[in-house]
C-alpha cells in the first residue's frame, strides 16, 4: 500500500464529503457579494487577533472583546452568514476529527507532548 496514493484518496473523500461540498457552496455564494464577504473577513481576523493575543497571555481589551461580539452578533442575523459560519464549523470540526486520527498514529505511544523521558 502506498501511503501517497491513500493521502490522494483521503483528500477525494474530503473534497466528496457532504461537508465539505456544502461549505464549498455557501462560501463562493458569501464570495458572491463583495460587501458580505469583506465583513466576515473583517470580523474573522478580529476574532483570530483577539484569540492569539489570549493565548499569548495578554490582557484582553474588554471594549475591542465587546466590539467583536456585537459585530458577530450583528453578522449572525444574516442567514447566509449563519449558515456559512454552521457550515464552516462542520467542516473544521471533520477536520479536527482527522488530523486527531492522523496524530494518534504519529504519537508512538509517547504520550502528550512526545514524553521523551520515558525512552531511557
Amino acid at each position: 500500500m502506498n501511503v501517497y496514493d491513500q493521502a490522494h484518496k483521503l483528500a477525494d473523500a474530503i473534497k466528496a464529503s457532504e461537508e465539505f461540498k456544502r461549505y464549498d457552496d455557501v462560501r463562493k455564494r458569501v464570495e458572491a457579494n463583495p460587501d458580505l464577504d469583506s465583513a466576515i473577513k473583517d470580523f474573522t481576523k478580529k476574532q483570530f487577533e483577539l484569540q492569539t493575543a489570549q493565548m499569548m497571555g495578554n490582557e484582553i481589551d474588554m471594549e475591542k472583546f465587546q466590539q467583536i461580539q456585537q459585530l458577530g452578533a450583528v453578522l449572525l442575523q444574516d442567514p447566509l452568514t449563519n449558515e456559512f459560519f454552521q457550515c464552516q464549523m462542520r467542516f473544521s470540526t471533520m477536520m479536527a476529527d482527522v488530523y486527531k486520527i492522523l496524530g494518534d498514529v504519529a504519537d508512538f505511544g509517547l504520550g502528550p507532548m512526545g514524553d521523551f523521558g520515558s525512552l531511557r
